[in-house]
């Protein structure tokens, strides 16, 4: 079984309320971060309702899960400060993964700042060599993630992942965490050749390195390095391109992580397309939701043939206007969920719905009748 979930909560009762949430997406797995990941404030992860969570897990099928290290580690920086709060912080977080049980904790590699990327490279390794030296009582991996190249950060190739692995002692400790929005905006074609990313991540590093999988749509097209994700069908990787790659066989026993935005044209209201994205990339939206609902994403489907709005030309050519023209963006910066959802509100499509029902049943509807 494909094991498909999302990042999710932490707080509260810890792990009893991550797994509890996580069931309601339908997920096989899931991905938390042990604290709030911008700062160093954390409570006794033994009082984190380990074994309650335990329990939910096992009585789902939830196998494997992954921690995320806090986004406040940087292993690049000059600054000694930041570089030794860097190494100890990081191992506190694995010996808190390590008493979950969890196998890979997902480390953004860290940014160079002032120096340059060769530097970087030489500093993050140096960090590593320093953070497994403090933590062998351990058996966790530190999944590098790809990164987007946005600034100074590293982790932009599979080459320079691979510069900072050979540079680690005992590097068979070091995973990689494959972040589908990061390399599409780095530059990778992850909706064209796929297959040919993956024959080039393992000539450079090894596919047998890669533990995790971040499933997130893009807001940017390829090469921009901005890191920008959307909800999955709603960005310029496309439903398609995603469940293709869900599905992969190399791919399929991994933990697959979606990041996806929460959204809702009201600030404060927004909610997570995680049920629904989980469901379709599956196969399973009509099992998950009912008949009613892909009645629904078939009124959808009639209704925007009548406005001639075709799924994929209707993203692309939105974010392409956004990108291009600053003034349409200053005066309508809607994005492309948003214009859609406004069409089906002024047309009184779903008067009884919810916004999030009605966000749910327009994600399907970019996924295509074939995802049913």
């Amino acid at each position: 079984m494909v094991k498909i979930g999302s990042h999710v909560s932490f707080s509260g009762k810890g792990l009893l309320n991550a797994a509890e949430e996580a069931v309601t997406y339908g997920s096989s797995t899931f991905m938390i971060y042990t604290g709030a990941p911008q700062n160093t404030r954390r409570k006794p992860i033994e009082d984190q309702f380990i074994t309650e969570g335990k329990a939910v897990m096992d009585k789902h099928g939830m196998e494997e899960i992954v921690v995320h290290a806090p986004y406040i580690i940087n292993l690049g920086s000059y600054k000694d400060d930041t570089y030794e709060l860097a190494v100890n912080f990081l191992q506190e977080e694995i010996r808190r993964t390590h008493y979950l049980g969890v196998k890979n904790i997902v480390l953004h590699p860290g940014a160079y700042t002032d120096k340059d990327a060769e530097y970087g490279i030489a500093r993050i390794a140096e960090g590593l060599n320093e953070v497994l030296n403090g933590v062998k009582d351990t058996d966790v991996n530190i999944a590098l993630e790809t990164m987007a190249g946005k600034g100074t950060e590293i982790g932009r190739s599979f080459e320079e992942l691979a510069s900072i692995m050979e540079k680690v002692e005992d590097n068979r400790r070091l995973t990689v965490c494959m972040d589908t929005c990061h390399i599409h905006d780095a530059g990778y074609d992850v909706v064209h050749d796929f297959d040919g990313v993956l024959d080039q991540f393992d000539r450079v590093i090894g596919l047998d390195r890669l533990a995790v999988v971040h499933l997130n749509d893009s807001k940017n097209f390829r090469g921009a390095g901005k890191d920008r994700h959307a909800p999955v069908g709603a960005g310029l990787i496309g439903f398609d391109a995603m469940k293709y790659i869900a599905g992969h066989d190399k791919l399929r026993h991994l933990p697959l992580i979606l990041e996806t935005p929460w959204i809702s044209k009201e600030k404060g209201n927004e909610r997570p397309m995680y049920e629904a994205e989980i469901a379709l990339l599956q196969g399973k939206a009509e099992n998950r939701f009912g008949s009613d609902f892909l009645d629904h994403v078939e009124r959808l489907e009639f209704f925007f043939h009548k406005q001639e709005v075709d799924r994929r030309d209707f993203v692309v050519n939105t974010w392409e206007l956004l990108k291009n023209d600053a003034k349409a963006k200053k005066a309508d910066g809607r994005e492309p969920m948003e214009r859609l959802y406004d069409m089906v509100v002024e047309a009184r499509l779903f008067e009884d719905l919810s916004e999030e029902d009605i966000n749910k049943r327009m994600i399907a509807w970019f996924a295509g009748k074939a995802a049913f």
